[in-house]
């Protein structure tokens, strides 16, 4: 699978940034569940913290994930100026 160059690992994205679900890989439970918690594809989230457990907010909600999960959610990253 090619990636481009602009989608990146949620773990990726700078702390303080934001990025909009482009796609999630891994097996279909784990697509499933994290859609339940609102990672959708184009919902947009915010990273918060972290490198081992990820703290991010989506839909208003913030969330701990492990490393592994958010590298499993690509995002593309917004534009600074969009906040």
């Amino acid at each position: 699978m090619t990636i481009p160059a602009n989608i990146i690992p949620l773990c990726q994205l700078p702390a303080g940034e934001s990025g909009f679900v482009a796609e999630l890989i891994g097996e279909g439970t784990f697509r499933q569940h994290v859609r339940e918690l609102g990672f959708g594809e184009s919902a947009l989230v915010t990273k918060i913290s972290g490198q081992t457990t990820i703290i991010c907010r989506v839909n208003g909600t913030r969330i701990a994930l492990s490393h592994r999960a958010a590298s499993q959610i690509l995002v593309k990253q917004t534009d600074k100026y969009l906040g």
